[in-house]
């Protein structure tokens, strides 16, 4: 390939596409990596992540686009993927388009003859994008979709995903909400696929102790003004209102809350909660019984403290479990193939069955593994409350239980994946 077109496709795209200041890895990137390749006359290999970089879901987009960057610096430094640098081609899914996130996705396929693709925030787009990753035999990483289905009933061979199910989710924070909040619950949920598992899962897993839900509203993606969702949830006359909405939308409905004095009157909560809506809320209305998936305030954990200092070194803010999911999903691919020995689709993902991530990766105290026959990351999760600032400024969530995900992950029989591989 010739190198001077190699050098001005990677600052378009990197001006156009991504259309960040975020894109300074890419940056890093064209100092380094083409040197290297000119040198060995072997082109890059290309990751393809094809994310939300505009709308609701642009903060958690951008930060996992952090967490991939870093990950790519980190693989280059230590000699690449099977003695290749690599590129990372980014594409704006947008936050709910299904039809632009598929066109990105075989853009990046088709035209930029991508070896590895990443993607999505939105669960509804990564199940889109698995429809066209598995028809093309292409390995896969979801780092932040979160509907069951993605390992679950729509599960391919090529798709793994970093992110936990919504039952999960559900399973393990349900306890808290019935001992701290009550059993008569009220949502207000996303007008989607996440949304909707994640409510369901929590009907059921409420249901198991005791807790019955007394109304429920479906908001569409990118609410505004949630109002007249909260009077009609008010005179439902519920324990707690859980907020299931994410993003933009989490802000924009819990602030609105706090302002109509809704705190005061019933408790509000909810089951995934992240740090780019903490970082969004004025102090007052960071409450609520939540659990996060992963959290950088881990004192007692090995290396996350290094992996906090190179996040907060491109960001000066704490690192966020969005930037953790999109290193993750990059290290994925990186592993997977030196596994394999190879960027086969069918190889990566064989070796990756039951693959424990090394622990300057998982960085969680129990550990993380890819649990074969599902391809689902089963780590940890910590439930706790939101705090307007704890030990520092951006400590915003106090973390009461790090529960297992092995312990609410159910049986792979249970999760619906009935996994075929090519003959």
């Amino acid at each position: 390939m010739n190198s001077q077109f190699t050098r001005r496709r990677i600052g378009r795209r990197r001006v156009l596409k991504a259309g960040l200041t975020a894109g300074l890895a890419l940056g890093a990137m064209r100092a380094t990596g083409p040197f290297i390749i000119r040198a060995r006359g072997e082109e890059p290999l290309k990751i393809g992540l094809d994310n939300p970089l505009t709308g609701p879901y642009a903060a958690p987009g951008k930060n996992e686009l952090i967490g991939c960057q870093l990950a790519v610096e980190q693989i280059n430094a230590k000699g690449g993927i099977l003695g290749r640098q690599v590129e990372l081609l980014v594409e704006d899914s947008t936050s709910g388009d299904a039809g632009t996130a598929v066109e990105k996705a075989r853009k990046l396929i088709d035209r930029d003859n991508v070896d590895f693709m990443l993607g999505n925030v939105n669960s509804a787009l990564s199940l889109a994008m698995a429809g066209v990753t598995s028809e093309k035999g292409l390995f896969h990483v979801v780092p932040g979709g979160h509907t069951d289905a993605v390992t679950g009933t729509s599960c391919h061979w090529n798709v793994f995903r970093v992110c936990n199910t919504t039952q999960m989710e559900a399973n393990a924070v349900a306890a808290a909400l019935v001992k701290s909040v009550g059993k008569n619950w009220y949502y207000i949920t996303p007008d989607y696929a996440f949304g909707h598992t994640l409510q369901s899962g929590l009907e059921k897993a409420g249901a198991a102790l005791g807790a019955t839900k007394v109304g429920a509203d479906l908001t569409p993606l990118g609410t505004t003004e949630f109002s007249s969702y909260l009077i009609k949830a008010e005179a439902a006359k519920p324990d707690v209102i859980l907020f299931l909405v994410q993003a933009d939308d989490m802000i924009n409905a819990l602030k609105q809350a706090v302002q109509f004095g809704l705190d005061k009157r019933v408790h509000l909560a909810g089951a995934q909660q992240e740090m780019e809506a903490l970082e969004g809320l004025p102090p007052e209305a960071r409450i609520g019984t939540w659990l996060v998936e992963w959290y950088w305030n881990q004192p007692n954990t090995p290396h996350v403290a290094e992996f906090n200092a190179a996040i907060m070194k491109k960001t000066d803010r704490v690192p966020t479990a969005r930037h953790w999911f999109g290193y993750v999903a990059t290290w994925t691919c990186a592993l997977g193939a030196e596994a394999a020995k190879s960027t086969e689709g069918v190889k990566v993902a064989k070796a990756l069955q039951d693959f424990h991530l090394p622990p300057e990766i998982a960085l969680m105290p129990d550990g993380a593994f890819y649990r074969a026959g599902q391809n689902q990351l089963i780590g940890d999760l910590f439930v706790g409350t939101a705090q307007a600032q704890g030990s520092a400024p951006d400590d915003l969530f106090k973390v009461q239980q790090v529960v297992k995900g092995i312990d609410v992950a159910g049986t792979l029989e249970e999760s619906g994946c009935k996994m075929t591989w090519p003959s």
